[in-house]
C-alpha cells in the first residue's frame, strides 16, 4: 500500500527518529487495545513514557445497555428520494463502474436526482434480518449498526440544511436551491461510554466508510465532488447544521458536488461542550479536545475513483445491486452474537481481489500520506495457491512473510469474544484476516496530530474496500478492534511500536437459515 503523493514513512529517511525497542503500553492493567488508544496518541506526539489517564480503569456500564440519543430529525418539508435506484444500480455490470460523462446509472436525469441516488447508494437500508440483534443493515459497516455518522445537503451560499434520514428515504428541511455540498460529521454519544476514548477513533474509521461508500455513489451515477478536510474553522459549520448537540459531533468533512467548489465555511462560535462533562465523561471530553485538533490546510481535491483497475468478474455477483446487497459482517442463528464461518478453502481470486480493493487510495494528499503509512498484513488459510501464514499486501500484490499453519488458531485465541454458548468465533476458520498498523511516532512526524485521524479515516476507507472484495467473492467480512495488541503483534510480526487501527476478519459464511426482510427501494 503505498501513498500517492508521497514515499512510505518507513522510506522517508532523514529527519525521522530511530526505531524504539520495546514499547510498555498500556503497563500491568492490561492488554485492551481500547485502553491503549489514548497511550498511543500520546507516544505519536512524542511522549516516550505515556501514562494510562485516569478514567481507564474506571467501570462502565456494559455497551448492551447504552440507550443511544433519538436520531436527528430534520425540521420542516420533506423531499422523498427518487424511487428505482436498486434498479438502477442492477443495470449496471460488476466490476466496471459506468465512465464519466456517460450518466452513470442516472442516465439523463438532473444532477439533483443523480446525487439523490448516489445518497441512497452510500446510506440506503438493504435488508432486515430478524435474528440479527443488530438491525437495519447499510451498504457499510458500522459497530453495532449504530450509524452514528450522518449526511446533511444544502444549497450553498447560506442556504439552509437539509438532514438526509435514510430511513425515511427522505431530505427532510427547508427547501433549498440545487444541492452544493454534502456534510459528513459523526455523533460521539451515539457509542456507548464502554469504549471510552475509543469513541472517537470508531467515528474517524465510520467517517473513513462513509467517504468511500459516497465516492462509490457519485462514482455510479456521475457527479463529479471535490472533498474539502476540516479547516481550522470548520467547528463553525456544526451550529450551522441545526443540531442541539453540536459539541457531540465530529469536525465535518464538506462534499462539494460539481467543480468549481461551494464558497467559504459559515462564521459562528465554536459549539462548547457542557461544563459538567469533564467530570462526569472525562474520556468523551477529552476525545473531543483531541478531535478538534484534526484540522487541515489544504484546498478541497477531486474525488478519486473508489474502485480498483484490473478487476476480474465476479462469479457470485453480476451486477453494483448485487454487490451491496451481499456485504455482510457474518450471520448467527437465533439471535446470538458474533460470527459464524465454515472451515473451506477458497479460490485465488479472493486474495488478488482484496489486494486490490485495499490498495485504492483514498482522495487527497493527507488522507494519501495516512494512507501510505499504513502497513497491511494477512493471516492466510485455506487460499488456492497461497501457503497458510503471514503475509504482507502492498501495492496491490501479496508476499509471504512467514509460512505458519497454525497463526489463524493462535490469532483466535487472542479475540476478545471467543466462542461461548451465546457467541460464535470463526477466525481459526477464516482464510483472511487482515490487519492495518502504522507507527504513530512516524505518523506524526509527517502530518503532526493530525495525522491521529487522518489515518483512522484511511483504515476505514481500505476497510469498506476489502468489505466488498469480501462480498463479490461470496465471503463476509467483519472490522473488529478487539483482538489483544501484544500477543497479535507477535503472531503478526510487527514492530512493538506499531499499532493496530482495525482488523478484517474475512470468512465463508454459514447459512443460518435465517430471513433477509428486502428494504431496497
Amino acid at each position: 500500500m503505498t501513498a500517492p503523493t508521497a514515499p512510505r514513512v518507513a522510506d522517508a529517511g532523514a529527519g525521522v527518529p530511530p526505531r524504539r525497542g520495546p514499547v510498555d503500553l498500556p503497563g500491568p492493567e492490561g492488554d485492551n487495545s481500547i485502553a491503549r488508544e489514548p497511550l498511543w496518541y500520546a507516544y505519536g506526539a512524542g511522549d516516550d513514557e505515556p501514562e494510562a489517564p485516569p478514567w481507564t480503569w474506571v467501570p462502565q456500564p456494559p455497551p448492551d445497555t447504552h440507550v443511544p440519543p433519538p436520531p436527528p430529525r430534520g425540521g420542516g418539508p420533506r423531499r422523498t428520494l427518487p424511487l428505482g435506484t436498486h434498479d438502477r444500480l442492477a443495470a449496471l455490470p460488476y466490476p466496471a463502474p459506468p465512465p464519466r460523462g456517460a450518466g452513470g446509472g442516472g442516465a439523463a436525469e438532473p444532477v439533483e436526482d443523480r446525487l439523490g441516488r448516489a445518497l441512497v447508494t452510500a446510506f440506503g437500508p438493504q435488508r432486515r434480518e430478524p435474528e440479527n440483534p443488530y438491525n437495519d443493515h447499510r451498504p457499510y459497516a458500522s459497530p453495532r449498526c449504530l450509524f452514528p455518522v450522518h449526511a446533511f445537503v444544502d444549497g450553498g451560499a447560506g442556504m439552509p440544511w437539509r438532514l438526509l434520514e435514510p430511513d425515511r428515504h427522505a431530505l427532510t428541511g427547508t427547501p433549498a436551491a440545487p444541492a452544493r455540498n454534502v456534510v459528513l460529521t459523526g455523533r460521539y454519544t451515539s457509542v456507548p461510554p464502554a469504549y471510552q476514548w475509543f469513541r472517537g477513533s470508531l467515528i474517524a474509521i465510520e467517517l473513513g466508510f462513509v467517504l468511500r461508500a459516497l465516492s462509490l455513489g457519485l462514482e455510479l451515477f456521475d457527479v463529479s465532488a471535490r472533498l474539502r478536510l476540516p479547516g481550522p474553522d470548520a467547528h463553525a459549520l456544526l451550529p450551522a447544521l441545526g443540531l442541539d448537540d453540536a459539541w457531540a459531533w465530529s469536525l465535518p468533512f464538506v462534499v462539494e458536488l460539481g467543480d468549481e467548489g461551494a464558497g467559504e465555511t459559515p462564521r459562528a462560535p465554536a459549539p462548547e461542550p457542557p461544563a459538567h462533562l469533564t467530570r462526569t465523561d472525562p474520556a468523551l471530553a477529552a476525545l473531543i479536545r483531541v478531535n478538534r485538533e484534526q484540522t487541515y490546510e489544504g484546498a478541497p481535491v477531486p474525488l478519486t475513483t473508489a474502485v480498483p483497475d484490473g478487476l476480474g468478474p465476479s462469479a457470485t455477483v453480476p451486477d453494483w445491486a448485487e454487490l451491496l446487497w451481499r456485504r455482510h459482517s457474518g450471520r448467527m442463528p437465533r439471535a446470538l452474537h458474533g460470527m459464524s464461518g465454515r472451515r473451506g478453502t477458497v479460490p485465488a481470486e479472493v486474495l488478488d481481489s482484496a489486494a486490490r480493493w485495499l490498495s485504492v487510495p483514498p482522495p487527497g494528499p493527507e488522507l494519501g500520506t495516512a494512507f501510505g503509512a499504513l502497513n497491511v498484513t494477512a493471516v492466510v488459510r485455506g487460499v488456492e495457491g497461497h501457503v497458510d501464514g503471514v503475509h504482507r499486501i502492498r501495492d496491490g500484490a501479496m508476499r509471504l512473510e512467514r509460512a505458519d499453519a497454525t497463526a489463524a488458531e493462535r490469532l483466535e485465541e487472542q479475540y476478545g469474544y471467543g466462542v461461548s454458548p451465546v457467541n460464535g468465533c470463526g477466525i481459526r476458520h477464516a482464510p483472511l484476516t487482515v490487519f492495518l498498523s502504522v507507527r504513530t511516532r512516524e505518523l506524526f512526524e509527517r502530518l503532526g496530530t493530525a495525522g491521529w485521524g487522518a489515518v483512522q479515516h484511511a483504515a476505514g476507507w481500505a476497510a469498506h474496500g476489502l468489505c466488498l472484495s469480501a462480498a463479490a467473492s461470496g465471503l463476509f467480512a467483519r472490522p473488529v478492534r478487539a483482538f489483544k495488541e501484544i500477543p497479535t503483534q507477535r503472531v503478526l510480526g510487527l514492530d512493538p511500536d506499531e499499532m493496530i487501527v482495525l482488523s478484517v476478519v474475512v470468512g465463508v459464511p454459514q447459512d443460518t437459515g435465517g430471513a433477509l426482510l428486502d428494504l431496497r427501494l
